[in-house]
């Protein structure tokens, strides 16, 4: 965005309830305890709060319960984030996307590039890829057969689309994802394992955004589903034929195994493990470092992790966990528990 906006128009723009000047120039946005006059920030976070007396921005984005506490122009919201999410969508840096075929790309004589669709340098496209209106696809990727990339689509860098990939529109896929590899699908025979061909594929839906370095594996027969709107962030796993449904959220470092099914506005934390063949409801929210070893109906909030605590304090419920342990042997005795 090349022009500074003002509050009133921001208001008018994003239907907000403005308290202040209307003619205040905003050219960016800063935070609550390092913003400057000419920025807008964001309350959302409760922790946050004993910051707002002191700041020195122009404006803060803020609920209505908040509001007489600020002491600076304000735009009310009924969600602040998402009114910040908005406005500060205005002021990143628009990218002009060109068009065509870089010299160094090797495009294989029966891919289907549309011609508004913008390949990088050092692409590979192999022979029956479908590139579609309005796709980039940026440096270094690799779009394997039988793969397809939706309208308005963009591939950052080094994304590789090993085979039968479908991304819908408006799929923004970052570095080093890899989508469609093998599934992790073995079958142990004579005590030598014996890899079960993945003949299925993966499907992601319009408007998803995948992190860097993320893996989702094809499927071994049916396809690896990720239904419209679904944001996954950075190293995530997602195994063969697993299904995640629509606006679910999953934080870094998640994994999940193979045919689990997802429900629909989820919320995954980070580090969170699913196990396989089972099913987590809609609107669930799993805390991060959880295990998930069973099915989850839904909706509802799960943890399973243990908070960090200081190491003494940690020695002690070990310590008790074990007396328990200890105890309950010795009220249950088990055959199993007689031979130990």
């Amino acid at each position: 965005m090349s022009a500074a906006l003002t509050l009133g128009a921001l208001a008018q723009r994003f239907d907000l309830t403005l308290r202040g000047d209307a003619g205040r120039v905003i050219a960016g946005v800063g935070t609550l305890a390092a913003g400057e006059p000419g920025q807008i920030g964001f309350l959302a976070n409760p922790r946050y709060r004993r910051e707002l007396a002191d700041t020195r921005l122009g404006a803060v984005i803020l609920s209505a319960a908040d509001a007489d506490a600020c002491p600076v122009d304000c735009l009310i919201a009924r969600n602040p984030y998402a009114g910040f999410a908005r406005i500060a969508a205005l002021f990143e840096p628009s990218r002009a996307m060109t068009p065509g075929i870089h010299p160094s790309a090797v495009v294989a004589a029966g891919a289907d590039i549309h011609p508004q669709a913008a390949i990088g340098a050092l692409c590979s496209i192999e022979a029956g890829a479908r590139i579609e209106a309005g796709a980039e696809i940026g440096p270094g990727c690799v779009i394997g057969p039988d793969c397809v990339v939706g309208a308005g689509t963009r591939l950052v860098a080094r994304v590789t689309l090993v085979t039968r990939v479908t991304l819908g529109r408006r799929v923004l896929v970052h570095p080093g994802a890899v989508l469609g590899a093998d599934g992790f699908g073995l079958a142990f025979d004579d005590g030598r394992w014996l890899k079960v061909p993945q003949l299925g594929g993966v499907r992601i839906g319009d408007d998803c955004e995948i992190g860097a370095n993320t893996t989702i594996d094809r499927g071994a027969l049916g396809d690896t589903v990720l239904e419209e709107d679904v944001r996954l962030d950075n190293q995530i796993q997602i195994g063969h034929n697993v299904r995640i449904g629509a606006h679910t959220a999953m934080a870094g470092c998640c994994a999940v195994a193979g045919s689990a099914r997802i429900g629909r506005h989820c919320l995954i934390a980070g580090g969170v493990g699913v196990a396989g063949h089972l099913e987590i409801g809609d609107r669930v929210t799993v805390q991060a470092m959880s295990l998930v070893s069973r099915s989850l109906a839904g909706p509802g909030e799960y943890a399973s992790g243990l908070p960090a605590a200081d190491s003494r304090s940690w020695r002690r419920t070990v310590a008790r966990l074990r007396r328990l342990d200890a105890g309950a042997r010795r009220a249950h005795p088990s055959s199993e528990d007689s031979r130990e």
